[in-house]
């Protein structure tokens, strides 16, 4: 783990020397000091905040996973869904070409269903299962698009961008940028064909996501900022599935804020995101299918609240924000949203010193969604950082003893 931290800045410091930049250099585009970048270099500060970590790899103009090194080195079976990724691809590069496809394509109201198991998926953070699914789901749907004409073609394109959708997520939590960026562009062009008012929408909440890798924390508000003034008749009209966009696209553009460091911004994004989930909590009329696979709650404002707090380097208000979080409002939210969430507090409480408590809630995130922790780089951080204390306060007990026995003399 501690050969880790010291490849990244290893990584960090070619990147640097190709583009003749000096420490000092790096340090005065990151706001730091040339002896904090040396330390870096040297794996001896961790890149611990992706805000942070997406600032240095855009300064050296490369991708963050280029640092980090992912995806992550593990064993062959583990790595079996880049096999389903490369099938993705393959659907999501010819998909203006006729499907290859044998058979009759189910309705869409069938293949709807289909998309529930996604959902399960993803709420369990279960990012290889939804590998494999997708590139058959992907080319029945757009077989349908080929085949059928007026609403259920339009139903055929927007099961298109969910799938979209759903692999950007799992692209994102194991690494793929490729698949990131095409999967993206796919929900772009099919979200305009889906005849969703909110779909378009949704396809903009994906792509702030790819442009806080880039740390282009301007471009990422003003995106969620088009992307709300497009479903905002809807959300006033009240509309449930136009809420949940228009409150997750006030999530992205407050996170956007945080890395920013505009703190006002924060707060009024967090407001109205707030205003959002209490119209979802009160909505009383007949069940509505998310479709668009967004999970808002007043549970997600929450732990969104606390994230954003940690971007701005606030553990002891995002320590106080957790006090007063009710257990029932996270036991309700999917594992993948729950693995976050954990993983924020260990951030928090090793940020505050104490490092049982961070150990404990980094366990209890791998417990609930092992796949998504192991691969996330601020997990790896977070417990790099406190094995290197570990390992720093037993040496320091063991000279201390070593003193008074006069091992030395």
């Amino acid at each position: 783990m501690l050969e880790e931290a010291e490849e990244i800045g290893r990584r960090v410091r070619r990147a640097r020397l190709r583009l003749g930049k000096t420490q000092a250099d790096l340090a005065a585009a990151l706001g730091r000091t040339q002896g904090w970048v040396s330390k870096m270099e040297r794996g001896l500060i961790e890149l611990d905040r992706v805000g942070l970590l997406n600032l240095v790899a855009s300064e050296l103009h490369v991708h963050p996973n280029d640092l980090i090194g992912r995806p992550y080195n593990s064993s062959p079976a583990e790595n079996q869904w880049q096999v389903s990724a490369a099938a993705i691809m393959r659907e999501l590069r010819r998909y203006d070409l006729a499907p290859v496809f044998d058979g009759t394509p189910r309705p869409a109201r069938q293949l709807w269903q289909e998309t529930t198991r996604l959902h399960r998926l993803r709420d369990a953070a279960a990012n290889v299962a939804i590998m494999q699914v997708l590139p058959d789901l992907f080319r029945e749907a757009r077989a349908l698009a080929e085949v059928s004409t007026g609403h259920e073609r339009e139903e055929a394109y927007a099961i298109y961008a969910v799938c979209c959708k759903f692999a950007h997520t799992a692209a994102h939590a194991l690494g793929h940028p490729e698949l990131i960026a095409m999967a993206c562009e796919r929900a772009a062009w099919s979200a305009r064909l889906s005849g969703d008012p909110v779909m378009p929408a949704v396809a903009d909440w994906m792509r702030v996501w790819d442009m806080w890798a880039t740390a282009d924390w301007d471009d990422a508000m003003a995106l969620s900022d088009k992307a709300i003034r497009s479903v905002q008749q809807e959300y006033d009209h009240g509309d449930p599935l136009a809420i949940r966009a228009w409150g997750s696209l006030q999530l992205r553009a407050a996170v956007s804020a945080a890395r920013a460091g505009r703190r006002a911004e924060v707060r009024d994004r967090i407001r109205h995101a707030w205003d959002a989930s209490a119209r979802v909590t009160q909505y009383a009329g007949p069940p509505v299918y998310d479709r668009h696979s967004l999970t808002f709650s007043q549970g997600n404002v929450q732990i969104h609240a606390i994230s954003v707090a940690l971007e701005m380097h606030e553990q002891g208000r995002a320590l106080g924000m957790n006090g007063r979080v009710q257990p029932h409002v996270i036991e309700a939210l999917p594992n993948s949203r729950r693995g976050h969430y954990h993983m924020d507090i260990a951030r928090a409480w090793l940020w505050d010193g104490n490092r049982d408590k961070a150990l404990k809630e980094l366990e209890t995130a791998e417990r609930i969604a092992p796949q998504l922790i192991r691969n996330h780089p601020i997990a790896r951080s977070t417990l790099r950082s406190i094995v290197y204390a570990e390992r720093a306060t037993t040496r320091e007990k063991l000279r201390r003893m070593s003193d008074r026995f006069h091992l030395d003399g």
